[in-house]
């Protein structure tokens, strides 16, 4: 397989990137361009689709030539971001509308009106009735579960609501609904597949993990409707083709799958109770519940980790939406002159000297579940200077994931040994090591933490016979640095009592806008 290549397509929120693999695993080039975030009002986040779908395109072309190699060659796998949604005309492939991202708002007067339902309410009572008669974990879920912006569900009955034609549409057959994987195979194969992959619906609250189906809460009690509602299909469907006029020749797409399964599969957390964490635009941590869901309470979710070779394995995840942002908010706002200084400045002084930053330009997700938080600095003084302003917006990241950690610790019971950390901030030595100190585990990080590129490539890989199982896939990981906790005492105590202070500064912060 020396002459094979795989051409990995990632589309995050923050970056789209196309990295050429060889049947080692190694990369041979990289591309990589902004995505092209627009902001029509205040909180509305979206993209263009063809903005999009050419960036892609263009970045596979200039891959393909930086590695040198014919595209008779590749094979392509791509993954995407998650609750990222537009619809489009049936008939000629145009938009009704942009991508509505999954940090956009606009649906949060919809969240909270249906929140505070009957219908809803009800709806919970019954689940949990059932439960207590059969003890199925689904309903166990049904009866805990939230609505969130962060969701496709409401943003998707505001588009239903508001997008002039678009109602028509659907009454006529004439509409498309798709998530980002979904908008590309379609425009790829030349509008040939209308199809969705299990990992990617999972994350839009339309599914239900339980039945691996369409959810009866999305189109019986919401009324979604199921005509619009793409084909649910595995990670290594058989995608097809893209048509010839692309590329000049048709190139297989055997994976589609969403961003943090990607990272999951290619951090090798293959075993129950194995643990990454994405530090990236948003933080996810994801741990392997292995061959089924869990119902969970408090804001972490049952997903699809993946379905490969008819097997499915499922994952539960908390996230949090700000973390990579907050770095690049502190850079506009001239906090810091360069993202890879920071942790180099938060070291530079000992604490942030009573200074604490609440992380929550989208919102505070679980355990707190406020979209109506403010972010902000509290406990600034006339000596405080940037590096305790950088320091504090750290360790907000840090604690962010200390929160999520806690709960899922106590949602599944597992013992954890260590976790692996991918994603841009996982380069952060500051915040690693605190991460460690606080956590009292290993961090392990690897040489690439281009994790979701690399789990699109295995999975390619495994399709195409590069790789031959998940054995061999481990064998190509490599570490780059181990971060142990402190075996001072005073230092993982100091950890706690600044995490329990902060707390109590969030509380501050928390329904600003109401």
């Amino acid at each position: 397989m020396e002459d094979q290549f795989i051409a990995s397509v990632d589309v995050g929120t923050s970056l789209i990137r196309c990295h050429i693999l060889n049947c080692r695993g190694q990369t041979i080039s990289s591309v990589s361009q902004k995505v092209n975030l627009l902001y029509p009002q205040p909180g509305y986040v979206e993209i263009d689709p063809e903005d999009l779908w050419n960036s892609v395109v263009c970045l596979i072309k200039a891959a393909v030539l930086e590695a040198n190699v014919e595209y008779n060659n590749i094979t392509l796998g791509i993954s995407t971001q998650r609750g990222t949604f537009t619809i489009w005309r049936k008939d000629n492939g145009q938009p009704f509308h942009n991508f509505i991202t999954w940090k956009d708002l606009r649906s949060d007067a919809l969240v909270k009106q249906w929140e505070k339902s009957l219908i809803l309410k009800g709806f919970r009572m019954g689940c949990y009735g059932i439960y207590l008669l059969t003890g199925n974990k689904r309903y166990l879920a049904g009866s805990k579960m939230k609505l969130a912006n962060t969701q496709a569900t409401m943003r998707l009955i505001w588009a239903l609501k508001n997008v002039p034609k678009l109602k028509q549409a659907v009454e006529n057959g004439n509409a498309m609904f798709g998530t980002v994987d979904t908008w590309l195979v379609y425009k790829l194969t030349g509008g040939r597949k209308h199809v969705t992959d299990i990992t990617n619906v999972s994350a839009t609250g339309l599914f239900d993990p339980f039945i691996l189906n369409w959810s009866l809460m999305a189109t019986h009690i919401l009324r979604i409707p199921s005509s619009i509602l793409p084909k649910i299909v595995s990670n290594d469907y058989s995608f097809g083709s893209t048509v010839k006029s692309i590329f000049g020749v048709s190139i297989p797409i055997k994976c589609v799958i969403s961003d943090q399964s990607a990272s999951m599969f290619g951090s090798c957390c293959y075993q129950m109770a194995d643990t990454k964490i994405t530090l990236g635009t948003g933080t996810f941590l994801d741990v392997n519940t292995g061959s089924s869901p869990l119902g969970c309470n408090n804001g972490l979710y049952p997903l699809v980790g993946w379905s490969i070779n008819n097997k499915i394995t499922y994952f539960v995840e908390g996230a949090s939406n700000d973390t990579g942002s907050l770095i690049q908010w502190a850079l506009s706002a001239g906090i810091i002159e360069n993202p890879h200084d920071s942790g180099t400045l938060a070291s530079s002084v000992e604490s942030t000297d009573g200074v604490y930053f609440i992380p929550a330009f989208s919102g505070l997700g679980p355990p707190f579940m406020d979209d109506n938080a403010a972010s902000g600095y509290i406990g600034l003084k006339v000596t405080s200077t940037k590096n305790h302003m950088i320091r504090a917006l750290l360790e907000s990241i840090v604690y962010r994931v200390t929160l999520l950690y806690k709960m899922m610790l106590k949602e599944t019971n597992f013992k954890i040994r260590s976790i692996w950390v991918d994603g841009g901030v996982s380069n952060n030595d500051f915040v690693c090591q605190l991460l460690a100190n606080i956590l009292g585990i290993e961090v392990h990080r690897p040489s690439s933490t281009e994790m979701t590129v690399l789990g699109v490539s295995y999975i390619t890989g495994l399709k195409i016979g590069m790789w031959k199982n998940e054995s061999k896939l481990k064998k190509l990981r490599t570490l780059n640095c181990t971060f142990k906790p402190s075996r001072d005492i005073t230092v993982y105590e100091e950890c706690v009592k600044e995490f329990n202070v902060w707390l109590k500064a969030v509380d501050r912060f928390k329904l600003w806008y109401t």
